[in-house]
């Protein structure tokens, strides 16, 4: 029980916390002398609009500059910041909102020097839903000269949503190509409708059936 770890008891435990309050010091003493960097990030911008509400071409991103120690700024991921923008409700048709600091989601130990733009237009539209005719996009040449006749689009009407001043300027949506090349008789196949608009969106059917009836020659000739 007197052997060398006895003795080594309390002068040991003294020598162990000097030796890391040592080695706190050193580390302390090394981040103080350790100079201050700033960078500039493209940083994404999420909106928050109101309920029923659409964002029309939003800014999608802004300058940020951050500060921080020289190795917190050299090793920072430019993917873990974010501006996040919470639209108030919608009480008129623009916006100008400031981008400040506190909208800047980013990782500890860095600051906002500054953000460009600071200020951002954001227009508002209502969000609404209706039907919309579709048209078959047709390519390519049928076989042993038949030609198409009348297509049919089953259904012929999607139901769509998207800002109501958009809605208004679209007449009728189209499908993805159908292609005509090799067929001399009547044939139907599915086709995915197409969204003029990336905020006009397709609720359903997204798929659509469409039939090709083919006139052959020999009935053209008649």
């Amino acid at each position: 029980m007197n052997g060398r770890g006895a003795s080594w008891g309390p002068w040991g435990l003294r020598l162990l916390a000097l030796a890391l309050a040592l080695l706190l010091w050193f580390f302390v003493a090394v981040e103080e002398r350790e100079g201050v960097a700033e960078k500039v990030l493209e940083a994404a911008i999420t909106y928050s609009p109101p309920n029923g509400y659409v964002l029309l071409d939003p800014v999608q991103r802004a300058r940020v500059r951050l500060r921080g120690r020289a190795s917190r700024i050299r090793n920072l991921n430019p993917f873990v910041v974010d501006i996040f923008l919470e639209i108030p409700a919608a009480e008129r048709s623009a916006y100008d909102l400031q981008i400040l600091p506190e909208n800047v989601i980013m990782p500890e130990g860095v600051e906002v020097v500054s953000i460009e733009p600071a200020t951002i237009r954001v227009r508002l539209d209502r969000e609404v839903t209706g039907m919309l005719p579709v048209r078959a996009r047709l390519v390519g040449e049928p076989a042993a000269g038949a030609v198409a006749r009348e297509v049919q689009v089953i259904p012929d009407k999607v139901l769509v949503s998207g800002p109501e001043s958009r809605l208004r300027a679209v007449n009728n949506l189209v499908t993805t190509a159908v292609d005509l090349d090799g067929h001399a008789l009547d044939f139907e196949e599915t086709a995915a409708v197409l969204s003029p608009d990336p905020l006009i969106k397709v609720l359903q059917p997204a798929v659509v059936t469409v039939r090709v009836p083919m006139q052959p020659p020999a009935e053209q000739a008649r």
